[in-house]
């Protein structure tokens, strides 16, 4: 094999699929990138057996057509080594691959292409067309709430539901919720029957890397036990994470009778100042809701105090709730609009965060006792 390409061509796509090697790995192959030409077209690809990723490059001059695997991050390193704008040379001699520019000469170790794996495309795929930009929302309105290497191993992740003509993102990890939807442009038919995946919280973070927030359209498949992404030259492949969604729908209090709506911004650092004095382990702030304001208040061990004060349009009893400050403060920067409604109703039941006449948003928050 032996193909010539621009050092920033190369360095972009390795930047693409670099991403699922692990620095840790059970298999050597698994550290390396697939290099493969079809004599017109550059295909990277990646895998780490769970996830797969793989981009083409078409800027290549591509002498002689081939395959090889060589060491995904040795290769990014190099060609980020290498001056903006060079010419790099990558070629095969015997069982090892040499990187050249100019006077700058590499040689890597390679294993076959033959053993690289890959993740098996299933049969009868149901699919769908969405913006990335649509993709990228609901898993950036949501992934902040995946439980963090739970024994519920199905928390793990987000779950994305296709409900009619919506798509919906569903994250938790017991102690709070967030739902997202997004409106699909399905030509007026709604599909009755509601269809769930897992998506593992690897693939979630990449997915979040890799799509751009525009209009670019993206094919996304699913299937019983994997999916696939489409977008550009890119496509990510992943398995699912295999179990079943708890019926988060229960969780989402309904019919709460006090509402605040207060500045988001003002909240958000208020709580973030809060938090300074606040619990290490514990993370717990008080909130008070009373006429015309919404009052916080942190402690520690220490006997330290924080006591802050925002205005709130709240009209109603005193109620006050203990929160972890770290839940809230994660809500409201997924949270763009500038005014943020609270519903809730007593100390002792979750309450919903959302931005003002933002019904496609939803974040459960539950109280702590403090």
């Amino acid at each position: 094999m032996k193909i010539e390409i621009p050092r920033d061509d190369l360095l972009g796509a390795l930047s693409i699929v670099a991403g699922v090697v692990e620095r840790r790995q059970t298999l050597p192959i698994l550290a390396n990138v697939l290099l493969e030409t079809d004599g017109e077209t550059l295909r990277l690809a990646t895998t780490d057996l769970e996830l797969a990723i793989s981009t083409q490059v078409g800027a290549a001059a591509i002498p002689e057509p081939g395959a090889v695997t060589v060491p995904a991050r040795k290769l990014m390193d190099l060609c980020r080594s290498l001056r903006e704008g060079a010419q790099v040379s990558v070629r095969t001699e015997r069982e090892r691959c040499v990187v050249a520019s100019g006077r700058t000469r590499f040689t890597l170790s390679t294993l076959p292409a033959a053993d690289f794996p890959s993740i098996a495309a299933e049969e009868g795929m149901a699919s769908l067309t969405l913006a990335s930009m649509q993709l990228r929302r609901l898993l950036d309105k949501t992934a902040f709430a995946m439980a963090q290497q739970d024994v519920r191993y199905y928390l793990n992740g987000v779950l994305l539901e296709l409900a009619g003509t919506e798509l919906v993102a569903v994250a938790t990890d017991g102690h709070r919720l967030s739902r997202f939807s997004v409106a699909l442009d399905t030509g007026g038919e709604a599909d009755e029957q509601n269809r769930q995946m897992i998506l593992p919280a690897k693939t979630v973070a990449e997915l979040r890397r890799l799509l751009a927030d525009d209009d670019t359209q993206l094919r996304f498949s699913w299937g019983e036990r994997s999916v696939v992404a489409a977008f550009g030259e890119t496509v990510l492949s992943s398995k699912l994470v295999d179990g079943k969604y708890p019926e988060y729908q229960r969780v989402i209090p309904k019919g709460l009778p006090r509402r605040a709506v207060v500045d988001r911004d003002l909240v958000r650092t208020a709580l973030q100042r809060a938090a300074i004095l606040s619990n290490e382990k514990y993370k717990g702030v008080r909130i008070n809701f009373d006429d015309g304001t919404l009052g916080l208040q942190a402690q520690n061990p220490e006997q330290e105090v924080a006591e802050d004060e925002v205005e709130a349009d709240y009209a109603g009893d005193a109620v006050s709730i203990g929160f972890n400050v770290g839940y809230l403060v994660d809500a409201l920067q997924a949270i763009d609009a500038g005014q943020v409604e609270v519903v809730f109703q007593d100390a002792d039941s979750s309450s919903i965060w959302r931005g003002l006449d933002c019904e496609r948003e939803t974040f459960v928050v539950m109280p702590m006792r403090l």
